[in-house]
């Protein structure tokens, strides 16, 4: 029994409770999934308000830094170069991943201290490397959101790894020269690009925005080869015998993985139509921008624009009824009430509670 009673006073609350908007199609507003605002737009590729993808080129010089045979050696540097490519996505306002294509040349020199005859060893490294970095915006994850001023330089922070095939060769005066008697042969390697040569790199970068189309940027990246003979040394570390010394250049220093660092100016193109990039957006900034606008514009509250010709209390704006008699009551909409639905209003209505006749002012015969 009491289930029952229970049931039937549930059961119209869920009837009515039920969203009366009854639509057509899922593509029509408001409905459902819609507040019932007139400002709706759907959420596809067309309602993008920012542009996420960019193509970056850029190069400058690279030297090999952190290794047994490096590019700085005495007083002297040896130059190297190196060019990259990439395809940008932006997932959000402070991150985004690249799809980065790179190649370049280091030079480097180098002298074994147990073996003066082989003097001071020439070698160069050539490297092409395909790789996925991770781009996190330093700038829009800790800009002030009271900073007013235009947003035109960003820091940026570079994380990722891939692939690399690379060739080395070194040249000294003892047993790797290139000589015919005794014939002897320079320290080669030839790294294929595959699984083995995996490396990762790291690094900062400062961005300008020029204009809605291109960016410029400085960038100097740190690339860990986690092998021993991207330095041009060779692949041993130690032999044995009498001779060994004479092709240790891995031993020079005390680590097993070489390093490079590349300094790069670069430019980005950014794709599509809209007026900016989602790189360049920041939407803490936005929401406190927009918030200042309201609260320092004035505003004047309009009531009754087009006023109460009818003097009934109800603004024309919103009333059904702009004859309304002088002194008559009336209900919401500005209509003249007839409490007992004879056609004859209250004001004039000589019975007001007993329905009657118009020709006997309201009242039965």
């Amino acid at each position: 029994m009491k289930l029952g009673l229970f049931l039937l006073a549930i059961l119209p609350i869920a009837t009515y409770a039920q969203d009366s908007i009854a639509v057509n199609t899922t593509d029509q507003y408001p409905n459902t999934f819609s507040s019932g605002s007139a400002n709706i737009q759907k959420f596809d590729n067309k309602a993008r308000r920012f542009n996420d993808w960019a193509i970056s080129v850029g190069g400058g010089p690279a030297f090999m830094t952190f290794a047994d045979v490096t590019s700085f050696y005495g007083d002297e540097i040896k130059w190297g170069w190196n060019v990259y490519a990439s395809i940008d996505k932006q997932i959000t306002h402070t991150f985004g991943i690249s799809l980065q294509y790179q190649m370049g040349e280091t030079n480097q020199q180098g002298q074994l201290p147990n073996n003066p005859k082989a003097g001071v060893a020439n070698a160069w490294t050539k490297f092409h490397q395909v790789s996925l970095l991770g781009d996190l915006n330093f700038s829009n994850l800790l800009r002030r959101v009271d900073n007013k001023s235009p947003f035109r330089w960003a820091l940026h922070g570079y994380l990722g790894g891939g692939f690399m095939g690379y060739k080395t060769e070194l040249i000294d005066n003892d047993i790797s020269q290139w000589q015919t008697n005794p014939p002897n042969f320079p320290i080669m390697v030839d790294q294929k690009l595959g699984i083995a040569s995996f490396f990762m790199q790291a690094g900062v970068g400062l961005k300008y925005n020029v204009s809605n189309l291109i960016d410029v940027e400085a960038r100097v990246m740190y690339l860990n080869s986690f092998d021993e003979e991207f330095d041009g040394g060779g692949n041993v570390r130690e032999v044995e015998g009498s001779n060994g010394n004479r092709l240790n250049y891995n031993l020079i220093n005390d680590s097993y993985s070489d390093a490079m660092m590349s300094f790069n100016l670069g430019l980005s193109f950014k794709l599509g139509k809209q007026q900016s990039h989602l790189a360049w957006h920041d939407p803490l900034q936005e929401i406190y921008y927009k918030t200042y606008l309201l609260e320092n514009t004035a505003s004047e509250l309009v009531v009754c624009e087009k006023g109460d010709n009818d003097n009934d209390g109800v603004c024309d704006d919103w009333d059904r009824e702009l004859n309304t008699p002088s002194g008559a009551r009336v209900d919401g909409a500005g209509v003249a009430l007839d409490m007992d639905l004879d056609g004859v209003i209250d004001l004039y209505d000589k019975c007001v509670t007993v329905a009657g006749s118009t020709d006997n002012n309201g009242c039965p015969q």
